[in-house]
């Protein structure tokens, strides 16, 4: 469908110097982040990898102000680093004391999605948003395109449930193509530092739709460590990020050289 809009649409082709922007973003949103949460759920309830997803507006925040070269103030970071350490907190008091291997998985796909989300507001300010998540999908299909036919599913006797080809049809028409058209949008007109942290509500929706449509017990711990994950990300919201300022060149003067005759 991607490549069908941008014929229909006559978008115009990536030059030379939007390819590692393109791949960059490929691989933080159409590889990394979907592969590292399905794997996570795989292992985990959806209300914790919820939790865990919580530092995703300050992971791109963070990484916005580093590859956009914004001056963050050590109030910013130091939200950062509280933020990631009672997400990690959490993952060691669900996972018995110790860490998962899905809890990697989920920190994977958070650093994934935020490097891919700033990745692709770069390209929006050249571009329209629907174009930079149509060539993102386009440049990953040789990636892509392999590795879901050997992956594929089997059909034995018991046949893959409606729900699950429901599942399947809206991540990959909304989550993973039209819900990128209003961010990245949404990322060009208000900027990644700012518009990211829309994503406040992420995990508020997880768990809201996590008991009914998955059957989930919301666990008073779980609301807790939610509450104290977003009410850092907001404080890090309000920490100055300014940009940097430009190098400036000293003025070079001409040194004057002594003439014959002049005074030592």
């Amino acid at each position: 469908m991607a490549l069908l809009y941008l014929a229909l649409s006559r978008a115009p082709r990536p030059r030379r110097r939007h390819l590692g922007t393109l791949m960059w973003s490929a691989l933080g949103t159409v590889v990394g982040f979907p592969l590292g949460l399905a794997l996570a759920l795989r292992e985990v309830p959806a209300m914790r990898a919820a939790v865990v997803t919580g530092i995703l507006p300050l992971a791109t925040a963070a990484i916005a102000a580093l590859a956009l070269r914004q001056r963050a103030s050590r109030g910013f970071w130091a939200c950062a680093v509280l933020g990631c350490a009672l997400v990690l907190a959490f993952a060691v008091h669900e996972g018995g004391g110790r860490l998962t291997s899905a809890d990697g998985w989920l920190l994977m796909a958070v650093f994934s999605a935020s490097g891919g989300y700033v990745a692709g507001a770069k390209l929006a300010t050249e571009w329209r948003a629907e174009q930079v998540i149509s060539w993102v999908l386009v440049i990953s299909l040789p990636l892509t395109l392999p590795l879901a036919w050997a992956v594929r599913p089997t059909l034995g006797l018991d046949p893959i449930a409606t729900t699950a080809w429901l599942g399947f049809g809206y991540v990959t028409l909304f989550s993973m193509w039209l819900g990128f058209f209003a961010w990245y949008r949404g990322l060009s007109l208000g900027g990644t530092l700012r518009v990211s942290q829309v994503q406040l509500l992420q995990p508020f929706l997880a768990l809201l739709f996590a008991v009914p449509l998955l059957g989930e017990a919301l666990e008073p711990s779980t609301l807790v460590f939610t509450l104290a994950v977003l009410a850092i990300v907001f404080a890090g919201k309000r920490m100055p990020v300014s940009a940097a300022p430009a190098p400036t060149r000293r003025a070079q003067f001409p040194v004057p050289h002594p003439h014959e005759g002049d005074p030592p």
